[in-house]
């Protein structure tokens, strides 16, 4: 915990010993200069008050949130105080008026960022190119949400909203590829109870994200299947439509063997049984790296979520080092691969260049 605190304290410094000196007249410099002692000192106190006051989830959730808006803000201020640094080796000229324009860019990035994350989720429809597609499934569609992360931020009006713009699209299925919680049962059962309400001819299928095993992953499965949801624990189900047959697979979390072995994700149980004759093959995995053995195991499509898109600008540009996708649709092989960007946000209540979404997935004949 001290190395950590003293980062944040050095980086802190660092921004004041970059920004302040440049900043223009005599009161911008000591306003700057509050703010970023304001904001080490709220991060610092939330921690330690979400400690504090477990046993009060309303107060614990108010450092939450104290705590995540005051780190949001000074990491776009500290990317914005590097961008400076980089424009400065080539244009010294600029030290004032570019010191003067870090805070200004960094308050309307942070209001839009919130604005971003707290707005529902608006509809991404994607289609999907089937090579023999049975005319039967010409159509289908498939609404996914992801990493919407019910907990201290994000509670049951934000997750009402997400479930009534599903429910609109009137999909064929519904898939929530994981990370939908933060937090224990006893603390959320209220909050996620209007996944109860979703919607769709086939149902609801779910499957485990790294968030689900550091929330209790047993007992959340446990939970959501009262709710009606039809858990995947690297299992399948035949869905009969029109006539021909799809798989709607799942499977748990890619690192789940490191918190139970019982649990180690694996695509080959998962499809294993399935009719050699159905028309698609879906497999539901929260992390893309599960796709080369979604591949090996002869799954048509692999739905995904756990990079949030990268959420917030240069982050994205991260993503490559740990995932083989980070947004959008991509192919593997004869695997197509739709990661989705998520449906809420982790940590900071912002979201800049990868704004959330639900995806609507509708597969077509190729």
């Amino acid at each position: 915990m001290i190395l950590p605190l003293a980062l944040l304290t050095l980086l802190h410094a660092y921004i004041g010993w970059r920004i302040l000196p440049a900043l223009p007249g005599m009161l911008a410099p000591g306003l700057f200069g509050a703010l970023l002692a304001v904001s080490l000192a709220v991060q610092v106190l939330a921690l330690a008050g979400r400690r504090r006051r477990q046993h009060d989830r309303a107060a614990a959730d108010r450092w939450s949130w104290a705590g995540m808006l005051a780190f949001g803000a000074f990491g776009v201020t500290l990317t914005l105080t590097l961008l400076r640094e980089l424009l400065l080796l080539v244009a010294p000229e600029f030290a004032m008026g570019s010191a003067a324009a870090v805070p200004l860019l960094a308050l309307v990035a942070v209001f839009y960022g919130i604005f971003s994350a707290r707005r529902t989720a608006q509809v991404k429809r994607v289609e999907v190119p089937i090579e023999g597609l049975p005319a039967a499934l010409e159509g289908f569609t498939i609404a996914q949400i992801s990493d919407i992360h019910v907990g201290p931020t994000v509670k049951k009006p934000y997750l009402q909203a997400i479930v009534d713009s599903v429910n609109a699209l009137q999909a064929d299925a519904v898939a929530i590829t994981g990370d939908l919680v933060d937090g224990r049962v006893k603390d959320l059962h209220d909050d996620v109870k209007p996944l109860g309400e979703l919607r769709s001819r086939h149902g609801t299928f779910f499957v485990t994200g790294n968030h689900e095993y550091y929330s209790g992953a047993v007992e959340w499965m446990q939970a959501l299947r009262k709710l009606g949801l039809k858990v995947l624990h690297n299992e399948h189900v035949v869905l009969d439509h029109g006539g021909s047959s799809l798989v709607m697979a799942g499977v748990s979390d890619y690192g789940a063997h490191q918190f139970d072995e019982s649990h180690r994700s694996d695509p080959d149980r998962a499809i294993g049984g399935a009719p050699d004759d159905a028309g698609l093959r879906v497999l539901l995995a929260h992390q893309p790296r599960s796709a080369e053995g979604a591949a090996a195991a002869g799954f048509d499509v692999q739905l995904s979520g756990h990079t949030h898109g990268g959420q917030v600008w240069p982050l994205n540009h991260l993503v490559p080092l740990q995932q083989p996708f980070t947004a959008g649709l991509h192919r593997l092989k004869q695997l197509w691969v739709y990661v989705s960007r998520g449906t809420g946000y982790w940590g900071p209540p912002m979201r800049i260049g990868a704004p959330s979404e639900i995806t609507e997935l509708r597969f077509v004949a190729a």
